[in-house]
């Protein structure tokens, strides 16, 4: 087992997904700096400062149980963010544990447009699990680009890392997933997603392989909603990013989740077309993450990290602050 500084178990009880496969994480810091340490630095430009962008809705039939983090005191909180949640498509029910200050959602919202109502209502939303147990997924994507990082200078103590992105995955049925995207800090423009075949990110999305496959762990359920066998599984489909640089999409793919735990996922510009022998490089606007497991509703109890005393609520501030979604 390998050690983890309080600033790893910051990163992961931040999103509050407990079982999020650390040890990847710590594998993929430690890979990305000995990458980095090889390479030479120059100059770039300052990041964007992106604002909140719509979000691009997949058709998503198939409802399915979400569990937040909602700071309310009364009643009245509780009928505030229920009503704006109630407004939201997709949303069927809504149900509230005041003492615990929790609320269970179930429905076909996408998660990051719960978080999105929540917050319209002055509340901050940290979501604590979604779907069953070993049915959820999630993958922060972040920058390998040699110059974009040198022009980082974190604080002591503070993570050296260019977060740009975050995909949760939940698993619904035997044969189906739902991937909440979103990216904030990328030029616009129109870009795909995609899940790799390793997960290696010693030289970031370079040495992750070409997309994933699937072949070898296509089961009879998940094969009768493939249009084509044949075609790499890995190709999730596309999203648009605004002039800020800020997008989102939710998207609908058959495979599940045991299947890509372990997977690079990652997310580059169109214009790179492998099909036609394109390869995809670690330059500013690609941006890949290791796919680990998080919590499934009721997974996850946990409110203070044991290891630094903070809260919930400061641990999410801290993250934020540092780019997390």
């Amino acid at each position: 087992m390998p050690h983890y500084t309080a600033r790893h178990i910051i990163s992961i009880s931040s999103l509050a997904l407990a079982g999020f496969g650390g040890a990847y994480l710590w594998q993929q810091r430690q890979q990305q700096r000995n990458y980095f340490q090889s390479q030479s630095s120059s100059p770039v430009p300052p990041k964007l400062s992106p604002p909140k962008a719509a979000s691009n809705m997949a058709s998503i039939t198939t409802p399915f149980q979400t569990l937040f983090a909602v700071p309310m005191h009364c009643q009245s909180c509780v009928d505030n963010v229920s009503s704006a949640l109630y407004k939201l498509p997709g949303i069927t029910k809504v149900e509230a544990n005041l003492k615990d200050q929790l609320l269970t959602i179930e429905g076909t919202a996408a998660p990051s447009a719960i978080v999105d109502t929540i917050q319209t209502t002055g509340r901050d939303a940290i979501l604590r699990g979604s779907g069953t147990s070993n049915g959820a997924a999630v993958s922060i994507l972040e920058t390998y680009h040699k110059p974009t990082l040198d022009a980082i200078t974190p604080a002591p103590g503070v993570s050296d890392r260019m977060v740009r992105g975050l995909a949760r995955m939940v698993q619904v049925n035997d044969s189906t997933t739902l991937v909440d995207l979103t990216l904030r800090g990328i030029a616009p423009g129109t870009y795909r997603a995609t899940i790799r075949e390793f997960g290696d990110l010693a030289r970031g999305v370079e040495s992750a392989g070409p997309v994933w496959s699937g072949t070898a762990t296509l089961t009879a359920d998940t094969k009768a909603h493939v249009s084509d066998p044949t075609a790499p599984r890995g190709v999730l489909g596309t999203v648009e990013i605004n002039k800020n640089g800020h997008g989102s999409v939710f998207l609908s793919h058959p495979f599940q989740i045991w299947e890509v735990i372990g997977h690079a996922f990652a997310v580059a510009p169109v214009s790179v077309d492998e099909s036609k022998g394109g390869a995809l490089e670690n330059d500013e606007n690609t941006v890949v993450g290791v796919i680990a497991r998080s919590a499934g509703v009721w997974d996850n109890d946990k409110t203070v990290c044991s290891c630094t005393g903070k809260t919930l609520w400061e641990e999410r501030k801290d993250e934020v602050n540092k780019g997390m979604l």
